[in-house]
């Protein structure tokens, strides 16, 4: 699966992407990469491809809107 890119002539930079992979304990992962490479979320262990896609569409979809919560300890 590959997410859409895009760059205009305006300079804007390309969109992140997700990194889909199998771990060493067999649990399917992703990483969320910005623009410049860096990893900006890792997810959970998932059971299946499946349920790693989920995941990657549930974060596409629910992020833009989140709430920074600052948590004290």
């Amino acid at each position: 699966m590959r997410a859409p890119t895009h760059r205009s002539d305006e300079g804007k930079s390309m969109a992140g992407k997700f990194e889909l992979w199998v771990d060493k304990g067999g649990d399917w992962r992703f990483n969320l990469k910005a623009s410049n490479g860096q990893v900006i979320a890792t997810s959970q262990g998932y059971s299946s491809k499946a349920s790693a896609v989920n995941g990657i569409e549930s974060v596409k979809a629910n992020a833009p809107g989140a709430e920074v919560v600052e948590i004290e300890k």
